[in-house]
């Protein structure tokens, strides 16, 4: 069977580039659903989108690859998308943009736009391999237990990276990219939780707090959640997109107010309060339990010197932990790393080496932060291969 355009891949980036790529255009999937990772994201109301999306939100080894396609397909563009579908959203914070009801709109919003477009949709099929031709690409795959030979003039690579396997998750876009000799960058699980030993943490497994998680290169300020194995919440999440193993970060359990301020005035007002009265004003009563021991919380206000109260302050505000690793794949809402970028066309997503074949969304080395980010990659990317591919077909 002959087709323009073979897009490997029914999620964000692939749907999104089937929109654009123009008739003759086949994606193939091995889920019985398209899009399964965005109707399981943002609690299943899908974060769709952030408002301050800009590169300086992504990582990549090329920081500026990402500017092209963002620039020509930006979040305004997506949210006029939805508006015209009658998706009804909101902002939660810093930004985040989800459905008012369902995630699955967003599914049913790119099925609808293929199928105006005039692309196919064919699930639960599997690659078996794929071979170049002097017309384009051989791909064999096996779809509802029979195999089948598909030829097109280009091929989409939009098969994410290794994150959240039992959603499907493969390393098939890396396999691709050794086969046709792409350059990979290292890859590693982003937006993943901190592992502790020991279960460290595990008294704590359910408090939450606002708090600012730094290590030498950057910092954020959000939710800290503790778990069972070690630490979560968006800070955590953020946080590990630029953590490598080994390495120490620093946790500001009271960030709002300079603590040493704020202890040595209520020790001239309430001088006889037990000091771990006072930290409960402000940090949940159990993790106050919890660093009592660890950071010999004891005796009342009145007792304790400037130097005692600084000492305090400087553990409270840079709490220095080491985790013992993430957890992995398995719970990691994306895969640091991937195809490089500098084997792709920032403006098309087209190898340079391989003329018709493009990489698109989380199999390339571009990952945003936590909060909507990663989709409008996905949708920018997705826009400028399937546009490119179109303008080909058109000159």
């Amino acid at each position: 069977m002959a087709y323009e355009t073979l897009i490997l891949g029914a999620g964000a980036a692939g749907m999104m580039c089937a929109t654009r790529s123009g008739p003759g255009t086949l994606v193939i999937d091995h889920a019985k659903a398209p899009g399964e990772k965005i109707r399981i994201s943002g609690g299943g109301r899908c974060n769709f989108t952030n408002m301050y999306a800009s590169p300086e939100n992504y990582l990549s080894q090329n920081p500026h690859f990402c500017k092209s396609a963002m620039a020509r397909y930006t979040q305004w563009d997506f949210i006029e998308l939805v508006d015209r579908h009658g998706i009804a959203w909101h902002e939660k914070t810093l930004g985040q943009l989800f459905c008012d009801g369902s995630a699955k709109q967003i599914v049913a919003m790119l099925v609808e736009e293929m199928k105006t477009a005039g692309a196919d949709l064919w699930l639960q099929t599997s690659v078996t391999s794929v071979t170049r031709t002097a017309d384009g690409f051989r791909v064999e795959v096996e779809r509802e237990g029979q195999p089948q030979v598909l030829t097109a003039r280009n091929l989409v690579i939009a098969t994410g990276g290794k994150s959240i396997p039992k959603m499907g998750a493969t390393g098939l876009a890396y396999d691709l990219a050794r086969q046709f000799d792409l350059p990979l960058t290292d890859t590693r699980p982003g937006l993943v939780p901190f592992t502790f030993s020991e279960d460290r943490f595990k008294p704590l497994a359910g408090v939450a707090l606002p708090a600012r998680l730094s290590n030498e290169r950057t910092s954020f300020d959000e939710a800290l959640l503790f778990t069972h194995r070690g630490l979560s919440g968006p800070s955590v999440l953020q946080l590990s997109s630029y953590w490598h193993e080994g390495e120490q970060i620093s946790v500001n359990l009271i960030p709002e107010t300079p603590v040493f301020d704020l202890l040595r005035s209520q020790r001239q007002e309430a001088g006889r309060k037990a000091l771990t009265t006072e930290l409960a004003r402000h940090l949940p009563g159990r993790l106050v339990d919890f660093l009592t021991p660890e950071f010999d919380l004891k005796g009342r206000l009145a007792d304790q010197s400037d130097a005692a109260l600084r000492d305090l302050s400087d553990r409270l505000e840079n709490w220095r932990l080491t985790p013992s690793g993430s957890e992995g794949y398995r719970t990691a809402e994306v895969t640091l790393g991937g195809i490089d970028t500098d084997a792709l066309s920032s403006k098309t997503m087209e190898t340079k080496t391989i003329p018709g074949l493009y990489a698109v969304g989380e199999a390339v080395d571009v990952t945003g932060w936590l909060g909507g980010y990663n989709f409008q990659w996905a949708w920018a990317s997705g826009v400028a291969a399937g546009s490119a591919i179109a303008a080909r077909r058109e000159a």
